[in-house]
């Protein structure tokens, strides 16, 4: 498995990087987790776009967000990888190149995230600690979590 890795700007997205990052976030946020939600929320356009390839192939998303798009920190969001390579690590690389570009291109600071609870293990192991009540969006359990370094 050869891992590379772009992270662009929302207009320096080529039509075929754009058509399959939204094929992914479709496949798992729509059809695999069975909800039905807006995902083009007008914000992608404000973001940075962290697209994962295992041999050439796009197995996992995130997209990076200014502070004061979403929340008064900058944010990590739309964290996705494709089922067919979960259980291989590549989740941890990809928020790892997550947090690491974040850093490199909005400076230093908190990193928040909206966190579905199953998986709060997951990002505690990464840094990110829970704050605040778990919330319901789109039928789904959240809570917002927080990295502090």
């Amino acid at each position: 498995m050869i891992l590379t890795h772009r992270v662009k700007a929302f207009q320096e997205l080529t039509l075929n990087e754009l058509y399959e990052l939204l094929k992914l976030r479709s496949e798992v946020f729509v059809v695999e987790q069975n909800c039905v939600f807006q995902d083009m929320d007008d914000k992608d356009q404000k973001c940075h776009h962290v697209m994962l390839y295992s041999d050439g192939v796009l197995v996992g998303y995130s997209r990076l967000v200014p502070a004061g798009v979403f929340y008064k920190e900058m944010a990590i969001g739309r964290v996705v990888t494709a089922p067919s390579v979960r259980g291989k690590g590549l989740g941890k690389v990809l928020m790892e190149l997550s947090i690491d570009y974040c850093r490199q291109l909005f400076g230093p600071g908190a990193i928040r995230l909206g966190a579905q609870t199953y998986a709060l293990g997951f990002y505690s192991s990464l840094g990110f600690v829970a704050e605040g009540d778990t919330y319901d969006e789109d039928g789904i359990e959240h809570i917002e979590m927080v990295r502090k370094n």
